[in-house]
């Protein structure tokens, strides 16, 4: 953009320029939806082809697909975690019990409760960290071993399909 009064050229980053287009379109939808006509038209108007746009919507759509998987991954994480917690607290409450009440102390049960509570805040701390490497390959396992049962079980459904004809 030039400044005809004193010609200097202002200039953007990359970033800069997707949010003052987004801001732009959002002013220009009035419902904040684009129909597929109009993003078309939009990308047309900035010089991106067909082509580039299709393969941009679907690198989006993959994008989207894996932040909802990651959500479910996550879920998955806590409901486990949430289940080791109360395991944790009905054994060890048994096991002090147990304890107080066979020698009046707690003698053999503290160590089991503390090694078991480290492994457990440990497993809670491996559940809450959402980034890094270590959560990328849990992440892609818990991803390979659902597509995995996925196959297996459309494979399942088409042989007994089979059996029954």
């Amino acid at each position: 953009m030039t400044n005809p009064e004193n010609k200097i050229t202002v200039t953007y980053a990359q970033d800069d320029v997707q949010q003052i287009l987004q801001l732009a379109l959002a002013n220009r939808s009035e419902a904040g939806e684009l129909t597929k006509a109009q993003v078309l038209e939009i990308a047309q108007e900035m010089g991106i082809s067909p082509e580039e746009l299709l393969a941009a919507e679907q690198k989006w759509l993959a994008q989207r697909n894996e932040l909802e998987e990651k959500l479910v991954f996550n879920q998955v994480r806590q409901e486990k975690l949430k289940e080791s917690a109360i395991k944790y607290a009905i054994v060890n409450s048994f096991l002090v019990l147990l304890n107080l009440v066979t020698t009046h102390s707690l003698s053999w049960s503290l160590p089991i409760l503390l090694l078991w509570g480290l492994w457990l805040a440990l497993d809670a701390w491996k559940t809450f960290q959402v980034k890094g490497e270590d959560y990328e390959k849990a992440f892609q396992r818990w991803r390979l071993k659902k597509q995995v049962g996925k196959s297996i079980g459309f494979l399942a459904d088409k042989i007994f399909k089979n059996l029954q004809s």
